[in-house]
């Protein structure tokens, strides 16, 4: 209850997060990709030549399977608790937000240019926007915040990107899109002393 107090947004997105998968499974599976479609799973063709731009967004929220949203939430709420707690809120959720979708876009520009499609889905690309925010804090910071210091923030980032492109089936580009989109937006939006 008191992290709920703390930092409400972070819970509400974790909570989100858990419900969409549960309406996901109830409806069908997870594991299904045609089902995951139906529920809004980005998919390239379908965002450029069906104007279904909504994907862009939809797709934040779904998860292929159980490991998919235990892992994706468990980041969420190590980073995002603290990053809401320094920020703020309305920073926090920007960051989010606008992390993810940009980390979507550039996964779609990649497939664009590689010419090469997949249905996608996850929150890792906000993750990493938090994590990409979280690394510009902690560097404002003087390489270190609460109990997280530049050292474990970046081994934390490495081991995330690695383990993305040691796996199969994972939106690398949406990774890197979503770091790169959050560490600029912290620095357009975070100002020490300053929480809203």
């Amino acid at each position: 209850m008191e992290e709920f107090r703390k930092e409400p947004l972070t819970v509400l997105l974790i909570i989100l997060n858990i419900l969409v998968f549960l309406a996901v499974e109830v409806t069908g599976t997870s594991q299904d990709v045609l089902h995951m479609l139906d529920c809004g799973a980005a998919y390239t063709p379908l965002i450029v030549e069906n104007g279904e731009v909504y994907r862009l967004f939809t797709s934040m929220f779904l998860h292929f399977g159980i490991s998919h949203l235990a892992n994706n939430m468990l980041v969420l709420f190590v980073l995002g608790s603290r990053l809401e707690r320094v920020a703020g809120r309305v920073r926090f959720l920007i960051i989010y937000l606008l992390g993810g979708l940009s980390g979507n876009i550039i996964s779609m520009l990649f497939e664009l240019r590689q010419q090469e499609y997949s249905v996608s889905a996850g929150a890792s690309g906000a993750v990493f926007a938090a994590m990409g925010a979280m690394i510009y804090i902690v560097i404002r910071n003087r390489g270190w915040l609460e109990d997280l210091s530049m050292r474990q923030i970046l081994i934390m980032a490495a081991f995330s990107l690695y383990f993305g492109f040691t796996s199969s089936g994972v939106d690398n580009a949406a990774h890197i899109g979503g770091m790169i989109s959050g560490f600029v937006l912290a620095v357009v939006l975070y100002h020490p002393r300053r929480k809203i």
